[in-house]
């Protein structure tokens, strides 16, 4: 039917130019009859539906499905675009790529997740306020009744002439009357973000029974407006903000921003089609002039307490290439109490490639590193670059999970105005000393120092210092090698456990027609979950999560990089290890291990370079010998198995190597390295479709 509709469609085009006095009979017949057909097409508001036809101002458009939305693309074009082998793609008005429906279907379910954290938040804080006005009351009715002064408000204030106080007028309902100071709003609690739920309006209405409610001096507060409002910065088709209206049901606002009248006025198209005028405004707008207008959008008043603000809760950056021009508008134009930032940047040619240093530290103020582990740093890159951008304003960026997906990055960050917590980020950027020309192996440093003091009177506090001298010499210590400085990059951990595990355990609910890639977000975010097993907690730490219940801006990631088993054994030539073996001999010295979302065959660990290497070394003399005559001199293959060294001088060296032959003792555990996964995860994605890719940029003039 679909090519039926296009095929009238075309002739009907076709034979309309052409010239009257050309066409014959049946081409007359046929075009009256192709025009009666398309004439005969329902317009916008027909209810969408996926796969039909609708003619909007004389142009007929096909309907597209994803999730709970409907876009409408050009007839004319493929429903879904396409690239050659060479690159080329099919013109668009308004980008559309149908590959990124992972990221958009992942968004939702963060953004979902986060809401509901908050809603639930705002409960707990309504739930408080109701107890401590209770307490209050409770102490003063005891205070009078000890006075004797019974239900008689202390305000009555009148005295007879015989220096009784008089009765209080009673009101209707036979109350006295009184009159407190006001109370604070309900809310007050730190980093919790002003939500509204039309959905679900009976979790916050602070109702009590009448009979306790009678004698109370202090009324509680009126239940407040909440809203949850959402921006699309860099909207295109509105496909963004359609789902988000139609999916997150405590959505009150969402604004599709986008710089080009073509878009905007596609997005309003769409808009009206999926019904959802009352929910999504459409901007014809710069998205940086757009969210600096909100600056001085203040979240909280001069105590301290929430206030209503025009800055939103959720900001979504989504550009065709990288998002580093938006990071400053946007941190500002985000709730600063706990507001959500959602970056994509499609750029992996330069924040995860050898090519472009001086590009990736223009756009994200750090040098890429060089190696199999590029794309972890890559991450880092960009959570440096919002943590940096935050900080200039005495905000703290808290990374909730950030993801290396095929050709883009994708991290969710919370933002809060925190000046105590900003002094922490010189002690959580680090440059790497990256050995990216010989065996592969890094050293990290901080920039600054974040020192755990004992006070004078016992406890602990937190001092900021100056960092140390080089962590590495000039030479990897391991090969010889001259080693590269790559960042300057985060270095705390880049994702929240709770946060995960928050999305995964909604994930059996959701339906699996709308959100088509649940499998694949499964296996991704579980590989992300298992990296955050090496996040520890000092026990002497002032700001420790088991102490605070909130994020500790003092944590750094003792495992920032992974390893490739199959690039270690190309330096030292041996046959490439299992990779169970390689786990069972790190957990049997007491390591812990897993792998990386960013590479199939990775491995994350904490264990030093001293002990990989000497696993490796270890590999050789018990599996897998190296051939004679494979390693060269002057090769860090060579310098790696100790070769060309007298064998007193390679035992007594006192070398780090020869101290770590001596101390541990290699066992290739299989069974110990195996792991378990029942689930048959899909943890790794194959390419979804031939020739696919970002796709080339959208055509159009603002």
């Amino acid at each position: 039917m679909q090519a039926f509709w296009k095929l009238t469609w075309s002739l009907g085009r076709r034979y309309a130019i052409a010239t009257p006095s050309k066409l014959n009979a049946n081409q007359v017949r046929l075009l009256s009859s192709t025009a009666r057909m398309a004439s005969s097409l329902p317009d916008l508001s027909a209810s969408p539906e996926a796969g039909q036809h609708l003619l909007h101002e004389d142009k007929e458009y096909t309907t597209v499905k994803e999730g709970l939305a409907h876009i409408l693309v050009p007839a004319s074009g493929p429903a879904v675009p396409q690239a050659t082998p060479k690159g080329e793609n099919t013109p668009q008005s308004v980008f559309y790529n149908p590959i990124q429906q992972f990221n958009r279907d992942l968004s939702v379910l963060a953004i979902k997740a986060y809401g509901e954290e908050l809603l639930e938040r705002k409960q707990r804080s309504v739930e408080r306020h109701k107890q401590k006005i209770a307490a209050k009351n409770k102490e003063k009715k005891r205070k009078r009744e000890e006075e004797g002064l019974g239900d008689v408000s202390r305000k009555a204030g009148k005295l007879e002439g015989d220096g009784s106080p008089t009765e209080a007028k009673p009101t209707d309902d036979g109350d006295s009357v009184t009159k407190d100071a006001e109370p604070l709003p309900v809310g007050s609690e730190p980093n919790a973000p002003s939500i509204t739920s039309t959905a679900a309006p009976d979790v916050f209405t602070a109702k009590t029974d009448a009979d306790s409610s009678k004698h109370e001096d202090i009324p509680e507060s009126p239940p407040s407006k909440f809203t949850f409002t959402i921006l699309d910065a860099l909207s295109a088709t509105g496909l963004r903000a359609l789902r988000y209206a139609q999916e997150i049901p405590f959505t009150t606002s969402v604004t599709a921003n986008d710089l080009l009248p073509e878009a905007t006025k596609t997005i309003e198209m769409n808009i009206k089609h999926n019904r959802l005028e009352d929910k999504i405004k459409a901007v014809t707008s710069n998205a940086m002039a757009h969210m600096y207008s909100l600056i001085g959008q203040d979240c909280r008043d001069e105590k301290g307490r929430p206030q209503p603000s025009l800055k939103y809760n959720v900001i979504d950056l989504d550009p065709y290439g990288t998002a580093a021009p938006f990071l400053d508008a946007a941190v500002q134009a985000v709730r600063d109490d706990g507001g959500l930032l959602c970056v994509t940047c499609t750029d992996a040619g330069v924040w995860a490639s050898n090519g472009y240093p001086e590009k990736a530290y223009s756009l994200y103020g750090g040098t890429t590193i060089k190696g199999p582990h590029s794309h972890e740093g890559g991450l880092r890159l960009i959570l440096n670059a919002i943590a940096t951008s935050a900080a200039r304003y005495g905000m703290a960026m808290e990374p909730l999970l950030s993801l290396s997906i095929d050709f883009y990055a994708r991290v969710f960050v919370r933002i809060h105005k925190s000046p105590a917590d900003v002094k922490f980020l010189a002690g959580k950027t680090m440059v790497v000393y990256n050995c990216d020309s010989g065996c592969g192996a890094w050293t990290t440093q901080t920039v600054g120092k974040n020192k755990l003091v004992e006070g004078k009177k016992g406890g602990y506090h937190w001092k900021h210092v100056y960092g140390q001298g080089p962590s590495a010499s000039e030479n990897c210590k391991h090969c010889g090698s001259r080693t590269h400085i790559a960042g300057p990059m985060y270095a705390g951990p880049i994702h929240d456990p709770e946060f995960i595990k928050r999305i995964l355990d909604g994930l059996p609910e959701v339906s699996k027609d709308t959100y088509q890639t649940t499998s694949r977000i499964e296996g991704m975010l579980t590989l992300a979950l298992e990296e955050c097993i090496f996040i520890e907690e000092d026990p002497n730490s002032p700001t420790s999560t088991s102490k605070t219940g909130k994020w500790d801006p003092a944590a750094l990631d003792p495992a920032p990089f992974h390893f490739i088993p199959s690039v270690l054994s190309k330096v030292i030539h041996c046959v490439t290890p299992i990779e169970n073996s390689i786990r069972g001999a790190l957990r049997g010295l007491g390591y812990l291990v897993t792998r990386s979302h960013t590479k199939p065959g990775s491995i994350k660990t904490n264990a030093p370079w001293d002990v990989i290497w000497e696993i490796m070394r270890e590999w050789t003399r018990q599996k897998e010998p190296v051939k004679e005559g494979k390693l060269r001199e002057k090769t860090p293959g060579y310098a790696i198995m100790g070769m060309g060294k007298p064998k007193d001088l390679e035992q007594n060296d006192g070398s780090a190597t020869a101290a770590t032959e001596e101390k541990i003792k290699v066992v290739f555990d299989e069974k110990l390295g195996a792991e378990k996964d029942k689930k048959k995860l899909v943890r790794y994605q194959l390419n979804p479709r031939e020739n696919w890719g970002p796709m080339a940029r959208a055509k159009g003039h603002a």
